[in-house]
């Protein structure tokens, strides 16, 4: 997790610095930064980091964090403001469609050759890089072994997505005798998503 924070707020401080504007000169840049956070759970780390930049550089660096689950609603409002946030997430294809002309292109740039990896990486039709994965996150399959069992399963039988498949199919297929389905959320309820 510091590895993360780490990482995260060096990339944040580049960026800011590439947001910031001209210096006027070798010791005051003008300009600022607003920041729009979309993980609640940084929201104290990105606070630190941007009291401590606006004190490293003299620049303002404003950061706002929408609630939990409201990010696309908040970046919509806020990027109908006169001052909108030049720091946003843009972390799937549709975001991309939907804000990719508020996207610099970071084709060449510095911090895109800082990057270990260009797989997270977003790309507009002309193969510009429009936003740089800085974070991934990714959910993969929870499997409760005891009901697996209970279907006349174990996990060494799934090995590939074929045998997910037809396990799947046939749990679900059994589902009324079974008592339940092959798939459910998290929670095993309709609260998670």
């Amino acid at each position: 997790m510091k590895k993360f924070f780490a990482m995260l707020l060096a990339l944040a401080m580049v960026l800011s610095l590439a947001a910031c504007g001209e210096k006027k000169d070798d010791t005051a840049a003008t300009g600022s930064v607003y920041y729009l956070n979309f993980k609640p759970e940084a929201d104290q780390a990105w606070q630190d980091l941007a009291k401590l930049y606006t004190e490293k550089t003299g620049v303002e660096v404003k950061v706002e964090t929408a609630a939990s689950g409201t990010y696309s609603e908040t970046l919509t409002a806020e990027m109908g403001k006169s001052a909108m946030p030049t720091l946003f997430q843009c972390g799937n294809a549709q975001g991309l469609l939907d804000w990719g002309d508020y996207c610099l292109d970071f084709t060449g740039s510095q911090v895109l050759g800082e990057m270990t990896t260009s797989d997270f990486n977003l790309t507009d039709e002309n193969g510009a890089v429009k936003a740089i994965g800085y974070c991934y996150e990714a959910f993969g399959i929870i499997v409760n072994k005891a009901l697996l069992a209970e279907a006349g399963y174990e996990l060494a039988d799934i090995k590939d997505f074929e045998s997910l498949k037809t396990i799947a199919e046939d749990i679900h297929a059994r589902k009324d005798a079974l008592g339940f389905d092959a798939f459910s959320s998290a929670g095993l309820d309709g609260s998670s998503s």
